[in-house]
């Protein structure tokens, strides 16, 4: 606890902040996103039962000074402790009933949003549930998921989810469009826009912040499907997303990789973290050997590989 006193004793809060009639809060975690988090923050911010949260996550380029000026509350931390820390600090700073988790290139309007509300009120087992999500041009994203499996590990390592992209045991993605055009249970939902219920939030201890990047979503979903929550995709929402990165990928995939271990091993336990990890590290250098034109892209594979290898032996520090 000391060291979240000390990451937001920089917080402000304004008059807007909470009040009893607020049923939702907003959460935004920003790194590096001052160009794209006014046009996220700004509709919310502009609704009397939304209480908007930015958590600047030590942004080199001061994120949060884009939004200073608009009625929200803003959380500056002293150091970039991860996506699942940033939501955390979020969470706690309100007391909502719902909790939405928005990226900062990412917005969703009034009327998507209490669509979003009423489902979660509408099924008490929901304990999450996320909208039809779009991006530039209308393009639509795929954002329903299956749990990670050794079997879609190494069919996406051996290339055979090319021979079958829409079977079940070829992948983690949900990309059949008619899975998009109805409401669906996938087994967890992209955290690009996702709103969740507060008392399962609760119930599960919030993010593990031990998955600095990545694979945090799916643990959240996997630990309160143990619970008896389920997550839910409401097409009759939409959210606009513009996918802007705030890291290249090479910098980015030793992380995905190392997450993904982690996950497996606090889940299925050491073998399957051994086994998952063999299965990634063999994508990494096929993906390695296809860069091989590209050098950066081919180091971020190679240290993809190792960093997956690496993280078989990690201690676990999860709730």
């Amino acid at each position: 606890m000391t060291d979240v006193v000390k990451d937001t004793a920089r917080l402000g809060d304004p008059a807007a902040a909470t009040t009893a009639a607020v049923t939702v809060d907003a959460v935004i975690v920003a790194y590096n996103s001052r160009d794209t988090l006014r046009a996220c923050v700004r509709p919310l911010a502009a609704l009397p039962w939304v209480s908007v949260t930015v958590v600047d996550n030590a942004s080199p380029d001061d994120s949060a000074a884009a939004v200073a000026d608009l009625p929200i509350r803003t959380i500056r931390t002293t150091r970039n402790g991860g996506f699942a820390y940033g939501c955390n600090l979020g969470t706690a700073a309100g007391a909502a009933e719902f909790v939405l988790f928005l990226n900062p290139d990412a917005m969703i309007e009034s009327a998507s949003l209490r669509t979003l509300v009423d489902a979660l009120r509408q099924d008490p087992a929901l304990g999450g549930v996320g909208p039809r999500t779009v991006g530039d041009g209308g393009r639509l994203q795929l954002t329903q998921r299956r749990f990670p499996r050794l079997r879609s590990t190494y069919s996406q390592a051996l290339g055979l989810h090319h021979v079958a992209p829409q079977a079940s045991w070829a992948g983690e993605v949900i990309s059949r469009p008619a899975d998009y055009a109805r409401p669906g249970e996938p087994d967890w939902l992209s955290g690009g826009c996702v709103l969740m219920r507060r008392a399962a939030l609760d119930e599960a201890g919030g993010l593990d912040e031990g998955f600095f990047l990545y694979s945090e979503e799916t643990d959240l979903f996997r630990r309160l499907r143990d619970r008896g929550w389920y997550a839910r995709f409401e097409p009759r929402a939409t959210a606009y997303h513009k996918c802007f990165g705030s890291a290249p990928r090479e910098s980015t995939a030793p992380i995905l990789a190392s997450s993904r271990v982690r996950y497996a091993r606090k889940h299925h336990g050491a073998l399957v973290s051994l086994l998952e990890a063999i299965g990634v590290a063999i994508d990494a250098l096929t993906r390695a050997a296809a860069w091989a034109h590209r050098p950066a892209r081919r180091r971020g594979h190679l240290a993809a590989a190792r960093a997956a290898l690496g993280a078989v032996h990690r201690s676990e520090s999860a709730p």
